[in-house]
């Protein structure tokens, strides 16, 4: 699904584009760019970094090559790290990893290594939702049911969204899951349920349900039945969002704090300290490639949801939210388990 509102933002940095282009496409050409996946390849993350670098290299002055390089661990936490203190900062490296990640400095995570706020964030490919699936035979038809009946559900590093998510349902809302943590990613959790080894997931991209779960889902094997991130999905009818559920303003406050970096979907950063005009042009190359006919039509082909946003628009929902009032903050950390 193409869901496109960066026409203008394409005008714009145009501009940009021509301005740097020169000197730019001098540094880039016959340079090799890496994208660095910080999850475990045919995951979600690993297919929207493989498409991305089959088109970007035309929107980049000098045209690089551009691979992608897997880098799984602590769902993308061990890649932004060796992204912020490890990979060079010249321009020819950007990374993707969970869109919880971002955010573990903020939470107390003493592992993070880096402040995301001081990345240089190219762009946003999908800016959707992340939904909680079970399969049909769990005793669990409407969410409703999981206060009343335990489902055992799979997870990976406690960095990643499929481990927040399930955790914070559980403290804010007493939601009976058991949580099993442990798996590499979507892909291995998938086969999990699949042999009936867990019974749910919660935390996944919808994009990812869309384009790797799609044959569960319509196999009756499994269904959505709670949509999470900063706002619903409209095409979801009848499956509740987390935001329903909040008995007060200070509630729904805290379940965006938790819940809203999921609409960061599919984000990439390169390190602090690239050259600017470097950063401007990777950031004007990304938004141009969101409305390439070719990256548009693959991304059909591979059942890839598009819904971008620019660096800037990154760099200033990233920024929105370490700026979030501290007692709020520390509220978020207790029900992390932080």
């Amino acid at each position: 699904m193409i869901r496109h509102g960066i026409a203008g933002a394409v005008a714009l940095l145009v501009s940009t584009l021509g301005v740097c282009a020169q000197g730019v496409g001098d540094f880039y050409k016959g340079k090799t760019l890496t994208i660095t996946v910080g999850i475990e390849q045919g995951t979600g993350f690993d297919l929207y970094g493989r498409a991305l670098a089959r088109h970007i290299g035309r929107h980049i002055p000098g045209n690089p090559t551009v691979i992608v390089s897997n880098m799984p661990g602590a769902s993308g936490l061990i890649a932004f790290n060796w992204l912020a203190n490890v990979a060079p900062r010249d321009g020819t490296v950007f990374a993707t990893a969970s869109f919880s990640v971002p955010f573990e400095p903020m939470f107390g995570n003493q592992g993070a290594r880096f402040q995301a706020p001081q990345l240089g964030w190219i762009g946003n490919m999908d800016s959707g939702v992340s939904a909680c699936l079970v399969r049909t035979d769990s005793g669990v038809k409407t969410w409703s049911d999981i206060f009343n009946h335990q489902v055992t559900m799979g997870a990976a590093g406690r960095a990643g969204p499929i481990s927040q998510a399930p955790r914070a349902l559980i403290e804010l809302g007493g939601a009976k899951i058991n949580l099993v943590e442990g798996y590499v990613g979507t892909a291995s959790i998938k086969l999990a349920m699949e042999r009936n080894e867990v019974q749910g997931i919660c935390g996944i991209s919808l994009s990812t349900v869309r384009s790797q779960w799609q044959d569960l889902v319509e196999s009756g094997i499994a269904k959505m039945v709670l949509q999470l991130g900063p706002k619903a999905d409209p095409e979801l009818k009848g499956v509740p969002h987390i935001f329903e559920f909040a008995r007060d303003e200070d509630e729904r406050k805290l379940y965006n704090l938790i819940f809203g970096p999921q609409g960061l979907g599919r984000s990439f950063a390169t390190p602090q300290g690239v050259p600017e005009e470097r950063v401007q042009v990777l950031r004007a190359a990304f938004t141009a490639t969101m409305s390439d006919p070719r990256f548009l039509e693959d991304a059909r082909n591979a059942k890839l949801d598009i819904a971008p946003q620019t660096g800037a628009e990154v760099q200033a929902f990233i920024e929105q939210l370490y700026s979030s009032p501290p007692a709020l903050v520390e509220r978020a950390k207790k029900v992390l388990g932080r």
